[in-house]
């Protein structure tokens, strides 16, 4: 893999657990329960795209924008402790470890991706307060992740997904829609927040998104594919989930190889996306690493 990708792993994983130190007994218990579904690993996929995009725009001190980095990754990680509840997806697993609230239970689950939530919001404003960036930017940037993460995007996606289940009629279109909005606004956001910390124009942030949306499906669609055709021990969580909840999938609409083609297809569109960054070698091999991943 790019070495600068693994730089910049490294670098997420040494600042992300930062906001958890120093909680007072009383909440003690909240704190574990944000910090460890935080710790249990993934692919850190969105605040690797952040700090690629802003380095994209030619700067280099990424540590810049590690506070949008970690906004991303929290905004993630609370959607997944509450994908995970009774009342949602009803998961034991997370990436080969109980889910939250099989460890914590419901109420503290609940509390925890609320934490997570507001989290994300407080990094960016207390780093820009402290003076990392100018207000301007921390505006832009908590506007955008408003907006892809709330009821207009993620939030709206999940809603369409709920209404998905047990709904195996549900067509191309319709998903389509969903994972735009559920999955791809995150990545899209995540791109963007790059840019934004940056400083770079709308036209760069505007590219960046379209490289997410693209890329976003793309890495949907490979999760529907690797839901039938990979198992517990690489994924990390129960396989064959969407045929057991009885919902429209790509697979079950097109065909794994024809999925795959799709996979192809949109990762080149987004591909194209980047022409406009002279700096963008480390987020096409990033791209195509996510392409052909296999969990």
């Amino acid at each position: 893999m790019n070495e600068k990708i693994k730089e910049y792993s490294s670098l997420i994983e040494e600042n992300l657990y930062r906001y958890f130190k120093g909680s007072i007994p009383e909440y003690k218990t909240l704190f574990e329960s944000m910090e460890y579904s935080v710790k249990n690993g993934g692919k850190r996929v969105r605040p690797l795209l952040t700090l690629l995009f802003y380095n994209a725009c030619g700067k280099d001190d990424v540590l810049k924008a590690m506070p949008m980095a970690e906004a991303v990754e929290y905004i993630h990680t609370y959607s997944l402790i509450h994908d995970d509840l009774p009342c949602m997806d009803n998961d034991d697993y997370r990436r080969g470890k109980p889910s939250n609230h099989k460890v914590y239970g419901e109420a503290v689950a609940l509390l925890a991706g609320d934490g997570l939530l507001t989290a994300a919001f407080e990094r960016i404003s207390t780093w820009s307060m402290a003076g990392l960036y100018d207000a301007e930017i921390a505006i832009k940037a908590i506007n955008e992740l408003s907006i892809h993460a709330g009821a207009r995007g993620m939030i709206g996606g999940q809603i369409i997904d709920i209404g998905n289940e047990n709904n195996p009629d549900a067509d191309f279109n319709t998903l389509q829609l969903m994972d735009s909005l559920k999955t791809g606004c995150l990545i899209s956001v995540a791109c963007a927040l790059g840019c934004i910390a940056a400083g770079a124009s709308d036209d760069l942030v505007d590219a960046a998104k379209t490289f997410g949306n693209k890329l976003g499906l793309a890495f949907q669609i490979k999760d529907d594919i690797l839901d039938v055709t990979s198992s517990l021990e690489k994924l990390g969580k129960m396989t064959g989930s969407d045929e057991e909840n009885n919902k429209s999938t790509y697979v079950t609409l097109l065909g794994v190889e024809k999925c795959e083609e799709l996979v192809k297809e949109l990762t080149d569109e987004a591909l194209k996306a980047l022409d406009v960054f002279p700096n963008n070698e480390a987020i096409k091999d990033y791209a195509n690493y996510l392409q052909n991943r296999e969990y």
